[in-house]
């Protein structure tokens, strides 16, 4: 029985011993991380390499890294006790896009196939570095040993040669494959004869270039990726002209990496897209002079001419293409100030500087000063020096007019009218000398009318006699002015509160009366105190109903942000995004003709939409740089996800009935 009990013994040793040193780790595990386990198996080569291969198995909802993981995360590396030769091959990875940042990597069970060359030892020692993320990173190292002169499984050869499969191939997916450069923008065009279904790319980083999230295009059999390029800190993005860079395209569950040298990017292209941006730049300089901003400008403009009527078109030529020079002029120093924020790294936006309550202040201040002149309430009478200085130096005041064409611009940048958002959105994110002419043009367009009366100056010249209707245009002129300056306050109340705003209307209201008792007797004071009591009286129920009232919202508006776009379409919901402000005319459009609207606001309400919004009537990081994510600086911004639209649909800057419902429909993928 003793006998028989050490021969077990001794066979159990035997058994023990291999497996101790054997060419397989197990599977192998950290106490600090259960979300994922590792396991290596090695086999010797009769010409002297090894294969090996690395297992990874990971939890539902965590994911690993590509050998470049995009903006974030760490790819796996091994670490070996021995300096060896190690060829990792790395499978076709996936994107992943959480909280604004795109990643590559994997998810679920991968294998990685390596190849160890040079002199190997009998046993291979080392640590293998592993970082799994899901709403948290965990890096996790995990030490090993491989016996090579233990023989591996039976299924070693069947699993690496499977291994290799999900390896891009170096060719077959595409028959053409380009890369160009501009400024912060990589653009790489790959030609398939078979057209193209689901494409994805995935690139491996620089040193000191990081890549953004690619956007795609199709034209027929050509697809063109556009990645924005920034260096190691999301600044200055360096020049890749001449570089080589190794990209895997992917497409139909085809994968294919090549590596392709840098050219410039294609002038044809670039001709023809600039071509387009500035129409659009000029178009909407154009529109921006009929939309209320501006209106009061206008306002200034025709009273000059009431009152001028024998003006010589000498003169009249003069005063409006001083008003061009002013409306240029302030174009331009408005890329002068865009360009001093982007090199110093601040936020950019359109419109931006309504976000400043003292710029606000200011505005309102000025357009009351205006009205009250308009109404007759004071008149500025300037020393007769002054008077000589401005006749015989400005052109008859040349400097007046100027600042009325300064003036009209700055009221001019809460409108993005159809085409100028999309002209603003180019220009702040484009090379800066781009950046000036597309300004230059938006100021040209913006310029046509007083260039049309410049140019025949006989058309100012039609106006009616001067007579006492020219009182009662000075009063229409002056309340349009007063409106202005009205809504002009309003904005301030998201920085100092609804009360003290209408404290200080009551006190600018009550300096109004007190002057226009002054100026014109109790008689007229009263009855502008009448007026004004009957107007608040229809208007404030109106603008403050309640759940019966025509201006009701149904929406539950969540607030905006990367991760609610992800969660929902995690869950397979549609996502309707607005960005919006209180001083963005053209927001206020699209609430009240479109998403007030009782057809839009049932498919809002409905149980698969997520409605997010996020107000920038304030300064906001967050805001900023989701929309610099989405290469836009201006508001209003719309976007649709959803299982039909994973990479969202951006809907034009002035909203339309049926794109927000055919955008809402295309999202269910269905």
């Amino acid at each position: 029985m003793r006998t028989f009990f050490r021969q077990f013994m001794l066979c159990l040793l035997w058994l023990w011993l291999p497996v101790s040193h054997a060419a397989d780790s197990g599977w192998l595990r950290a106490a600090d991380n259960d979300h994922a386990s590792a396991r290596l198996r090695a086999q010797a080569q009769p010409d002297g390499e090894a294969k090996l291969l690395l297992d990874v198995a990971l939890e539902k909802g965590w994911k690993t890294y590509w050998r470049s993981p995009g903006e974030g995360g760490i790819a796996p590396a091994i670490k070996w006790q021995t300096p060896l030769e190690m060829d990792w091959r790395w499978p076709v990875p996936q994107r992943f896009d959480v909280a604004g940042i795109s990643t590559q990597g994997y998810h679920g069970d991968i294998t990685f196939p390596i190849t160890l060359r040079g002199k190997l030892p009998e046993t291979l020692a080392g640590v293998l570095t592993l970082s799994t993320c899901s709403n948290v990173c965990i890096l996790t190292d995990y030490p090993f040993t491989l016996d090579l002169t233990t023989p591996a499984d039976t299924n070693f050869g069947y699993d690496f040669t499977r291994a290799m499969g999900t390896l891009p191939l170096k060719d077959g997916l595409t028959s053409q494959l380009n890369a160009g450069y501009s400024t912060g923008k990589l653009t790489v065009s790959a030609t398939r004869e078979a057209g193209w279904q689901k494409p994805e790319l995935f690139i491996d980083t620089l040193a000191d270039t990081d890549f953004g999230k690619p956007s795609y295009k199709v034209d027929g059999q050509t697809l063109t990726a556009t990645l924005p390029v920034t260096d190691g800190w999301g600044e200055t993005a360096p020049d890749l002209r001449g570089k080589t860079i190794s990209v895997v395209l992917t497409d139909s569950g085809q994968a294919q990496e090549s590596h392709v040298s840098v050219g410039e990017a294609s002038v044809s292209e670039s001709s023809l897209s600039l071509g387009w941006v500035l129409l659009m730049a000029l178009a909407g300089g154009l529109i921006l002079n009929v939309m209320p901003c501006v209106l009061p400008v206008l306002a200034m403009k025709l009273g000059s001419l009431v009152h001028a009527p024998s003006t010589s078109r000498r003169s009249v030529r003069q005063q409006f293409m001083a008003s061009v020079a002013g409306i240029v002029t302030s174009f331009l120093a408005l890329a002068l100030m865009m360009t001093v924020l982007r090199l110093s790294n601040q936020a950019l936006g359109w419109g931006i500087q309504f976000q400043n309550p003292w710029f606000i202040t200011a505005m309102a201040l000025v357009m009351v000063l205006f009205s009250a002149s308009l109404l007759g309430l004071f008149e500025v009478r300037l020393s007769s020096g002054v008077s000589t200085f401005l006749a015989t130096r400005g052109g008859n005041g040349l400097a007046g007019h100027f600042w009325q064409g300064a003036f009209a611009t700055l009221l001019a940048t809460p409108c993005t009218a159809p085409f100028l958002g999309t002209a603003v959105s180019v220009a702040l994110v484009a090379p800066l000398p781009l950046l000036w002419g597309l300004f230059f043009a938006m100021g040209i367009g913006m310029s046509l009318p007083w260039l049309v009366i410049a140019a025949w100056p006989g058309l100012a010249r039609h106006m009616p006699r001067p007579g006492r209707w020219m009182n009662m245009v000075r009063v229409i002129l002056g309340l349009m002015m007063l409106g202005s300056a009205l809504w002009l306050g309003s904005l301030l109340s998201v920085h100092i509160g609804q009360t003290p705003m209408l404290v200080l209307f009551a006190v600018v209201a009550l300096a109004l009366l007190l002057a226009t008792l002054w100026r014109w007797g109790w008689r007229v004071a009263a009855s502008c105190t009448l007026v004004a009591v009957v107007v608040i009286a229809v208007a404030f129920p109106l603008l403050h109903s309640g759940k019966k009232g025509i201006v009701q919202d149904r929406i539950d508006w969540q607030p905006l942000s990367e991760q609610a776009i992800t969660a929902a379409l995690a869950d397979n919901k549609r996502v309707f995004v607005d960005v919006t402000a209180d001083w963005c005319v053209t927001c206020k459009a699209n609430k009240y003709n479109v998403l007030l609207r009782d057809d839009v606001q049932e498919a809002l309400t409905a149980s698969d939409v997520v409605a997010l919004r996020g107000d920038w009537s304030r300064p906001s990081d967050t805001i900023s740089q989701f929309l610099r994510a989405r290469q836009s600086v201006a508001v209003p911004f719309n976007q649709i996800y959803g299982p039909g639209l994973v990479q969202g649909r951006v809907l034009p800057p002035l909203l339309s009935r049926d794109d927000v419902l055919q955008t809402l429909t295309d999202a269910k993928g269905e």
